[in-house]
């Protein structure tokens, strides 16, 4: 035993060798995506899903990521990452693995999605593939709908290359002047969003070579891109290419500088719209090499920032197809299920026998914790329920709440209109920096002010992540305070989908330590130390150091060591490093990580007792678990941070301890059974690849989401 500890204190454990790139990292959590669009096994729609998702993520990636490093380059900021790249090596590399994923995706959409759907009766066609009829109702379409808002824009010397909007689907078009016999570029823009992506056929039309078929429609490109004659008269249509713009997204803003923040915040989105650099290309393999150098020419790129396709470009716009009547197609459908204690109430109850009379959500919560775990559970009967009820309820005096990200039609938006025309006080924290969900929360922030509410827009420096609600009620001469402290947004869409926990309760030492952060959020304070609460940037990270820091003690004790913990990414080092540490005392260390993981796994001396599975199915885990053994004495606790460093030193968050054993042992359970998936779960590989776990004729198939939806339902 002395020598192993003596090697592992001869280890640098700075060594770029022991750390995955964050951004090659989160490449892998794209193939994991993009093997549930490959994978037979998923229902042929959610194939489609997955395809659109895996698309939608890359834009993301580029706009944010790629963006970032391509301005380091510029910057000649030569900083290396903790795995000892520079920013031009990141890119390098992230062309090289992308190139190849972004040809898969487009082969499988042409050559087994699309065949596929056809066999279903679903039909996304192109304009070959039409016969006389379907092309004069298209041709009809163009001139009443398409034509009156289309634009041409020349490329000559009167004319510079137009600016390309983010995310734009266009047509590069060179024509040619019959008279003189002189080419010319120009560009149309293909007006998605103002029209629909896919052109759908009315029914009379929808059979296809005798076929009858469900849907049938035609890529408004394609629609444009045939009727190019009408757009140009006189002029003779030499070439078109359908090509796609992606800029930098990323917002630059100097909150200290800003006197108002959601001015600056509108001006910042502009800029994302139309001013920030073009970071990808994406072009047809069919292109010519003008109209190829034109374009990159014109948007001052390299090769390297140019992706050749083979098929349909904006993938993301596949979700459209989502909605086509075929439930066989799709996963089988799943209603959340109303957590039992809360059936009690005269809203949930099936039966009036079942009603408890004068029971409340308030009277439910003290009689202890209950903690709400969806979508298995309702969002609705749940955490929405919480929040309406307080904004009539005459015996609430204050609701605090903090938004980071919520839905267009939001129940609880209305919900905090009607507590502040009620005559309650009410705060609200919007997050305006949540990224590419700033212009939706400037529209309910001002709404939320319009009507009364107290609306501030959080801490210079800091982005407020932490999901939180503060109720004050006045009971019997008394004040209580009745906190829901959550690892999700309070978004009722994204709570169907999203895996999210939360933690309704009543106890003094929660309601003490929100008052005291939301103080801090909506005033001058420079809370230090709160009871109960992890809160970051000023207790977490030190707190969840220190608790990785205690197991290693207990196993150089000679006592059982042993940490699990789920959340989304897994990059910073300092956090790496103490897991290490705790890996060579001889800590088990299971981590279940969704997307980025910058810890590797399974070094001899370093990290042989870490394990790391990451979870990608039906539904988005997005949850957040911290599990300590603390010999023999489990502490657990859930909240909204990730173990990054922009979680823990740059955003506002809260973690909170489950103090309720019932509940910890309900957390620990739902962890092993992440642990023991065997149909979803991917095992990190110290390579840094990942290898998808599969059932055995030993071992039946595991979903852990599917076993989570039976546990639900065995409930109701």
């Amino acid at each position: 035993m002395p020598r192993a500890k003596e090697a592992a204190s001869e280890i640098d454990l700075n060594n770029p060798q022991y750390y995955f790139n964050r951004e090659l990292s989160w490449l892998e959590f794209n193939r994991r995506v993009l093997h549930e669009a490959l994978d037979p096994r998923t229902p042929l729609l959610e194939r489609v899903k997955f395809a659109a998702i895996f698309a939608s993520n890359l834009d993301e990636f580029f706009m944010v990521r790629v963006a970032v490093l391509k301005e380091q380059v510029i910057a000649e900021v030569n900083e290396r990452t903790p795995d000892g790249r520079t920013a031009q090596q990141q890119l390098d590399e992230i062309s090289q693995l992308l190139h190849p994923m972004v040809a898969q995706v487009q082969q499988c959409l042409e050559q087994e999605l699309i065949p596929q759907l056809a066999e279903e009766g679903v039909y996304l066609l192109h304009y070959t593939d039409l016969d006389k009829d379907q092309r004069l109702y298209l041709q009809r379409f163009f001139e009443e709908r398409v034509f009156p808002v289309l634009t041409p824009l020349a490329v000559d010397p009167a004319h510079p290359f137009p600016v390309m909007s983010n995310l734009s689907l266009n047509l590069a078009v060179v024509v040619k002047d019959p008279s003189n016999g002189q080419e010319s570029f120009a560009r149309v823009k293909v007006p998605v969003g103002v029209l629909p992506r896919f052109i759908q056929f009315p029914s009379e039309l929808h059979l296809h070579r005798g076929k009858p078929c469900i849907w049938a429609g035609v890529p408004l490109e394609e629609v444009i891109a045939h009727n190019l004659e009408a757009l140009f008269p006189g002029m003779t249509i030499q070439e078109h290419h359908v090509f796609r713009v992606t800029r930098d997204a990323d917002l630059e803003l100097r909150e200290d500088e800003a006197e108002d923040l959601l001015l600056a915040i509108q001006q910042e989105l502009r800029k994302r719209r139309f001013g920030g650099s073009v970071v990808r290309l994406q072009i047809p393999e069919s292109i010519s090499d003008f109209v190829r150098q034109t374009l990159m020419k014109g948007m001052h790129l390299t090769e390297k920032d140019v992706y050749m396709m083979n098929g349909t470009m904006g993938l993301r716009d596949l979700f459209s197809l989502l909605g086509v009547p075929l439930p066989h197609l799709k996963d089988p459908p799943f209603t959340p299920v109303i957590p039992p204690r809360l059936r009690k109430l005269p809203a949930f109850a099936e039966s009036e026998l079942e009603v408890e009379e004068g029971s409340n959500i308030f009277s439910i919560i003290r009689e202890g914790d209950l903690l709400v775990h969806h979508p298995y559970e309702s969002f609705t009967a749940s955490v929405e329920h919480f929040v309406t009820y307080a904004a009539n309820d005459p015996d609430v005096l204050a609701i605090k709440m903090t938004l980071y990200r919520t839905s267009g039609d939001s129940p609880i938006i209305k919900a905090l209109i009607a507590a502040a025309e009620n005559g309650k006080q009410v705060a609200a924290l919007v997050e305006l920096k949540a990224r590419f969900d700033e212009e939706s929360n400037i529209t309910w922030a001002r709404e939320l002010e319009n009507a009364g509410v107290h609306v501030v827009y959080g801490v210079i420096g800091l982005k407020t992540h932490t999901k939180i609600v503060l109720v004050v009620r006045q009971e019997n001469e008394r004040i209580h305070r009745y906190v829901h402290i959550g690892t999700g947004n309070y978004n009722p869409k994204t709570a169907k989908v999203y895996t999210d926990l939360g933690l309704l309760s009543c106890r003094e030492a929660l309601g003490a330590d929100l008052t005291d952060l939301f103080n801090f959020l909506t005033g001058f304070s420079k809370q230090k130390s709160y009871r109960k609460l992890l809160v970051a940037p000023v207790t977490l990270r030190d707190r969840i150091i220190a608790l990785i820091r205690r197991e290693a003690e207990h196993s150089k004790n000679g006592k059982p060591g042993h940490i699990i913990a789920k959340m989304n990414a897994l990059v910073d080092p300092q956090i790496i490093r103490t897991l290490y540490e705790a890996s060579q005392a001889g800590v088990q260390i299971d981590l279940i990580i969704r997307g980025i993981c910058c810890l590797r796994p399974g070094i001899a001396g370093v990290s042989e007792n870490i394990r790391v599975i990451s979870i990608v199915g039906r539904y988005l885990e997005h949850s957040r678990i911290f599990w300590f053994q603390n010999n023999r004495k489990p502490e657990v606790f859930i909240g909204s941070a990730d173990w990054m460093p922009r979680n823990l030193d740059r955003r506002v968050e809260a973690v909170t301890p489950i103090e309720d054993p019932e509940i910890a042992t309900k957390l620990k359970t739902c962890l092993d059974i992440f642990l023991a998936d065997n149909r979803q779960a991917w095992d990190l590989q110290s390579d840094g690849s990942y290898i998808q776990r599969h059932p055995t004729e030993d071992s039946p198939e595991r979903s852990a989401q599917t076993i989570l939806m039976e546990m639900a339902q065995q409930t109701a």
